[in-house]
């Protein structure tokens, strides 16, 4: 219809009428300028129809401690099967692997990717290699990271992985995330193309994977969740991918207006803001983890209650200027923050007249303080009606500072997904302020 509109325009009265014997060369030249006009037209439409890399699945590496070590056999020359759980959906993958706390290389002899089939199995039928450089290996310098070629993949939303890695030498110092919450499988020997892995050591730790980005329709765009324990899963059930960026993805995929929404999950526990606690701090890994994330528009920040509760009087300040680094740092690039306030801790180790006061401080300042874009009020949400302090007893762990299963649904439930229907970038101006914008077609973010 496009085109016989196009050339009906052309052929019409729009020039001058030309003696006979020039028309049918004026029409073959017309003709020529109407495909011309359809192809810059079929560019367009590409164009508005293009994709970029979006990281659907993330965890941020740290030294493993010596405790959360691979069990015996070890990695070296052994194959270790991990189970993740990803948000966003695409037929076009890539992975990153990190090496980035070892002193000493890490060699991948293999690397296979699959639908898990839960337990430690995979439906074959979905298992492919991933190549490095069109290699089946790769060595990680130490101290560094690497990322495999793209490779077509049939990903649905909320898929289950299994990334299985044959390894060569490998460093006693591990890179690694040990809060997975998830069961990883290990066999002695190459076992790459195994689907069941029964009779395996199992370990609750990841180990040298980091990141998988998926080649995404433009307006789709990742949110990435910095915290500690709280966001990385402490107390939600293992191998139930339930910890509360997991309800909140869950959440984002039901909802149509937000199901381009991809939520990366960068907490470790007994993480710190402002000083090295365990992993890095949240300032020192705030390039890795935020900036350097793949399509992202939007940063939650819940993280501060571990300098809190081994700090002293006037914390406080200090985490409010490392958050206004944070945000300032982020809107540089054109993404949203979002401030999450601080859980109710009495009852817990941490809790002093003082460390509540500084609580109190950080969160007043992240309600009223104006500088982030939004706020998630997770202490409202989950603080006992009948004592303000404390958890609500039916979202406790016991430990009166870690939410429950229930506490971490209740959490993700307490996120407005109006957060993340937006489609336009911060816009930068002389000060950070508070700003909403609606959807507009454009990239952001795209690595």
């Amino acid at each position: 219809m496009r085109k016989a509109k196009i050339m009906r325009i052309f052929e019409a009265g729009i020039f001058m009428p030309a003696p006979v014997h020039y028309r049918g060369a004026l029409r073959r030249a017309l003709r020529v300028i109407a495909a011309l006009v359809l192809l810059w037209c079929g560019l367009s439409a590409a164009s508005a129809g293009s994709t970029k890399w979006v990281g659907t699945w993330s965890t941020a590496p740290q030294l493993v401690e010596l405790n959360n070590n691979p069990p015996a056999p070890g990695l070296s020359n052994n194959t270790l099967r991990q189970i993740l759980r990803v948000s966003l959906g695409g037929d076009t993958l890539r992975m990153h692997f990190s090496n980035e706390f070892s002193t000493a290389p890490v060699t991948l002899q293999k690397v296979h990717i699959a639908v898990s089939a839960g337990e430690g199995k995979i439906d074959p039928a979905t298992e492919r290699p991933m190549l490095f450089r069109g290699a089946s290996g790769v060595t990680i310098a130490a101290g560094s990271a690497v990322t495999s070629d793209p490779f077509p993949f049939p990903l649905q939303p909320q898929m289950e992985l299994a990334v299985t890695i044959y390894f060569g030498a490998t460093p006693s110092d591990v890179t690694g995330h040990p809060g997975s919450r998830t069961t990883s499988y290990l066999l002695a020997g190459d076992q790459a193309g195994r689907a069941d892995f029964a009779g395996a050591v199992l370990t609750d730790h990841w180990y040298i994977i980091h990141t998988i980005d998926v080649k995404a329709p433009a307006p789709s765009a990742a949110v990435v969740v910095l915290g500690n324990s709280i966001t990385d899963g402490r107390g939600s059930g293992t191998n139930k991918q339930n910890r509360w960026p997991d309800e909140l993805a869950r959440r984002l995929q039901e909802n149509p207006a937000t199901s381009h929404v991809a939520v990366l999950n960068q907490g470790i526990g007994g993480n710190c803001v402002l000083g090295t606690c365990l992993g890095p701090s949240a300032l020192n890994r705030f390039t890795r983890d935020v900036l350097e994330q793949s399509g992202v528009r939007w940063l939650v920040i819940l993280e501060g209650i571990n300098d809190i509760g081994n700090g002293q009087s006037g914390v406080g300040e200090r985490l409010i200027d490392a958050y206004t680094q944070m945000i300032h740092s982020a809107h540089a690039r054109g993404i949203f923050v979002y401030g999450a306030t601080l859980l109710p801790m009495y009852g817990s180790s941490y809790y002093s007249a003082t460390h509540e006061a500084e609580r109190k401080k950080v969160n007043d300042w992240i309600r009223q303080g104006g500088l982030f874009d939004g706020v998630i009020d997770f202490d409202q949400a989950l603080r006992n009606p009948a004592d303000t302090l404390s958890l609500r007893p039916e979202a406790d762990t016991g430990d009166h500072l870690h939410p429950n299963e229930t506490g971490h649904r209740m959490m993700g439930e307490a996120v407005d997904l109006n957060l993340f229907t937006g489609g336009d970038p911060f816009v930068p101006s002389g000060r950070s302020e508070s700003r909403y914008l609606e959807p507009e077609c454009g990239s952001v973010g795209g690595n």
